[in-house]
């Protein structure tokens, strides 16, 4: 059993990368890793509502639109269940760390719409994942998704004091930072 979760681990964090695999939550990837702390921060908070997310959806799906006939109401669902434990981590952070809460700004509340925190609901869903395997995968994914995003934000920390063009200052050269290290990420194919 631990080496399957080991294998699991290694296919959420590296081989299937929310990030640089499916290519959900690029958004708050591409918004809030230009500060390493502050990616951490994000990172963290994402982690906490993929994993609770996970669980919740899970006992939602199976409980009560499984036994009601209601799965094609999972996405409404998911989303509701998403939207309140967002709100539970932002009432947390503005009471608890006010710069936190100020740093990451508008991307906080957009974890509600984070494709990624969704979407390992549903691939949970769709994969007829176990209530431990659905935590598991939601935890995982998740420290795939802090990993992406420090990585990056020590990227473009350091690319701030590197000479670069002009033209390819900012944005543009986040874009190919980020296709280069998605580009690295497919080495990890072959592991799993």
């Amino acid at each position: 059993m631990t080496m399957n979760v080991l294998l699991f681990f290694v296919s959420c964090v590296l081989t299937n990368n929310f990030i640089f695999s499916r290519f959900l939550g690029c958004c708050p990837f591409l918004g809030v890793s230009s500060k390493v702390t502050t990616a951490v921060s994000m990172g963290l908070a994402v982690t906490f509502v993929m994993t609770i997310a996970s669980f919740f959806c899970y006992i939602v799906y199976n409980l009560l639109l499984v036994p009601l006939g209601l799965t094609y109401m999972d996405t409404i669902a998911f989303i509701l269940v998403i939207a309140a434990l967002v709100q539970f981590v932002e009432m947390f952070l503005k009471k608890t760390s006010p710069a936190l809460y100020s740093a990451l700004g508008i991307y906080l509340p957009l974890i509600t719409t984070n494709c990624a925190v969704l979407g390992v609901a549903t691939l949970n869903m769709n994969n007829g994942y176990s209530l431990i395997q659905s935590v598991l995968n939601g935890t995982f994914s998740a420290i795939g998704f802090l990993v992406a995003i420090v990585l990056m934000a020590g990227v473009r920390e350091r690319l701030e004091t590197s000479k670069i063009p002009q033209c390819m200052k900012g944005f543009p050269i986040t874009l190919v930072s980020a296709g280069l290290m998605a580009i690295a990420f497919l080495g990890f194919n072959g592991l799993v």
